[in-house]
């Protein structure tokens, strides 16, 4: 077991999506965890599906460092956090090395991170339709910022082994080590669809399997051994671990927090920051679970994929009218993106909890990217002229896409108002992160004592 500033470290890199990341990531994980290893799993960016693939392989929760979301001074001390007692972290990135925040430069990148966390990157290649030239790619990404050290590659996705022997003879020259060469192997990859993988918790077994052939694929092909002493050569950072501020103001309120196949997207530092405000968090099923936890004082929905249980919700009505009744009781209820469906009349003609005055459909329509907003209306989690960062992934439209007092008005990338503030809800689009503000948690925590 290492210190918490010194743990061994790895950061998984590509040049671009789809070179294989998540499959290197999360097999790397689970074969270092298979060695006895407690494996601490982090995911760049503000990403919620990698990590449940994470959290299988390692059996921790997986967690993001996200430095548009938090702002760079916290990706070590959260890193910190959530690596505390483990002998490795592994690091997956986020879409090409340096791709960040559109018009930010580095932002939110995961050069960045790696540069945060003084990590040794190893770039994960798709090898598939080149050979000499990949000494070329690997020489331009070594290379560009010299701040960011490129310890190894991982070839992907390699046809032969006459293949392999080319793309290794390339890159005798580089300075790079090959640390490991993966054919492709059926029964690895993970299913996607209109928002990208299909989460674990829609598909449990499935995603057992799948974590399993990757660590197998990983154990056959990488030099473990390399990557750890590659890992081990990271130097310790001088930042302290992040710890939920405590303000134990809520005296053991229950806070009933929606999780299940239908709502899997939130970070784990909220549950964290809502318990050290005082909070009991509650973990309920609104798939399965016709009430809501005795004693609810305060609900959190976060994200998900609602449109894909949206019958069965509907068809929840005893929790629908609980949760309605709760809200309009006045208690604080924070929804973000499938909490805001879910809070609608209807969602595609099926009905919701009728909380809000406001419909949602499917459209085909992607909205992804970042969003910096303020607070317009006072609300449970904020007064109004607060400024926080924020981040969209939806294919629905919500009809009006704001109330008569709206939760932000968004400054990235056009200005406009968004989202629903009444009593004490507080419904939007955007996932935030609340690590950034815990005074969002203390506030919430606050109003389930006082409503």
């Amino acid at each position: 077991m290492s210190s918490p500033s010194s743990v061994p470290r790895l950061v998984v890199a590509a040049p671009s999506s789809g070179s294989g990341k998540t499959t290197v990531a999360t097999g790397l994980m689970a074969a270092f965890a298979g060695r006895g290893l407690t494996v601490s799993p982090h995911k760049v960016g503000p990403d919620y599906i990698d990590p449940g693939y994470h959290a299988l392989a390692t059996g921790r929760a997986g967690r993001n460092l996200d430095a548009y979301l938090c702002g760079p001074e916290l990706i070590a001390p959260l890193f910190l956090h959530g690596a505390r007692g483990c002998g490795l972290a592994v690091v997956e990135g986020v879409m090409g090395l340096y791709d960040g925040a559109a018009g930010e430069g580095e932002l939110a990148s995961t050069a960045q991170v790696a540069k945060l966390l003084r990590a040794p990157v190893v770039l994960v290649v798709d090898a598939s339709s080149q050979s000499r030239s990949v000494a070329a790619l690997v020489h331009g990404f070594a290379s560009w910022d010299p701040q960011v050290r490129i310890g190894g590659v991982i070839l992907n996705k390699v046809a032969s082994d006459r293949h392999e022997e080319l793309l290794r003879d390339a890159l005798d020259a580089s300075g790079v080590p090959v640390l490991g060469v993966l054919r492709r192997v059926a029964g690895v990859g993970t299913p996607s669809r209109h928002l990208g993988l299909v989460p674990v918790a829609e598909r449990r077994a499935e995603a057992v399997e799948a974590v399993a052939a990757m660590a197998e694929q990983v154990r056959q092909g990488c030099d473990l051994d390399a990557l750890y002493a590659l890992a081990r050569s990271a130097g310790a950072l001088p930042d302290a671990p992040w710890e939920a501020p405590a303000c134990g103001t809520g005296a053991g309120d229950v806070v009933a927090v929606a999780g299940g196949p239908a709502f899997t997207f939130s970070y784990a530092e909220h549950g964290e920051l809502l318990a050290a405000a005082g909070a009991e968090v509650v973990v309920f099923d609104p798939l399965r679970d016709e009430r809501l936890p005795d004693g609810t004082a305060g609900l959190f929905i976060g994200g998900g994929f609602l449109e894909v249980s949206a019958a069965e919700l509907s068809a929840n009505g005893p929790l629908r009218k609980a949760v309605a009744e709760l809200a309009l009781g006045g208690a604080p209820v924070a929804a973000e993106c499938a909490g805001l469906l879910y809070l609608c009349r209807e969602l595609d003609g099926q009905p919701m909890c009728g909380v809000l005055d406001a419909k949602a459909r499917m459209s085909e329509r992607l909205t992804l990217g970042y969003r910096d907003a303020v607070a317009v209306s006072d609300s449970v989690l904020a007064v109004a002229g607060t400024r926080m960062r924020g981040h969209e992934f939806h294919r629905t439209v919500v009809e009006p896409a704001a109330g008569a007092a709206p939760a932000w008005g968004v400054r990235v990338p056009a200005r406009r108002v968004e989202g629903f503030v009444q009593q004490g809800v507080h419904a939007s689009y955007l996932h935030t992160h609340w690590a950034a503000t815990p005074g969002a948690a203390h506030r919430f925590v606050e109003r389930c004592r006082t409503s």
